[in-house]
């Protein structure tokens, strides 16, 4: 009995210095890319990001979206990561348009009449990463909100932070987390 005591103590000796050793190696290994909660992969040489303001041309312009969502994106990249905003030049850049905003019915009622309406926002991005192309891209982002038939005025503002916060989160998540 004895010897079952001893072999189960050393089985967890064994098993304690192997991941102590398996600890000690993993820190000791160096990585090009850093990590963060947010999920972002970003190569620690990269230090700026480039967000000039978008431009809107949309058939419908709402003057203070362009502000509205180049000012989001500033704000969740400083946030999110330990870049910095600059004007022009960043490691980083995302540059690009506001290229759709638009209403449409999406539940017609009996008397052809809409019961609901879609605010649709659609941005095109590129992204250029100067320290590493392979990660550049150009894409549209579109992200919509349905709303109860309303004078747009009364719940526009509303949407347009909700879709923002949404298109924000998806330029974001395609630019660095690299999923």
């Amino acid at each position: 009995m004895k010897e079952q005591g001893t072999s189960a103590y050393k089985t967890g000796i064994i098993f304690r210095i192997c991941f102590l050793i398996l600890i000690a190696m993993l820190q000791q290994t160096s990585c090009k890319v850093s990590y963060s909660f947010t999920g972002a992969s970003i190569s620690p040489d990269v230090k700026t990001i480039a967000i000039p303001y978008m431009i809107n041309t949309a058939s419908l312009i709402v003057p203070t979206l362009t502000r509205t969502l180049t000012d989001a994106l500033k704000d969740y990249f400083t946030s999110q990561t330990s870049l910095q905003v600059v004007d022009k030049n960043g490691d980083l850049e995302l540059t690009g348009n506001i290229t759709g905003y638009a209403v449409s019915p999406v539940a017609i009622q009996g008397n052809e009449t809409a019961a609901m309406n879609r605010l649709t926002i659609t941005v095109n991005v590129k992204f250029i990463n100067r320290k590493n192309t392979k990660q550049n891209f150009e894409t549209t982002f579109s992200r919509y909100q349905d709303y109860p038939v309303a004078d747009l005025n009364t719940v526009q503002d509303r949407l347009n932070a909700v879709i923002t916060e949404q298109l924000v989160q998806d330029i974001f998540n395609k630019s660095v987390v690299n999923w």
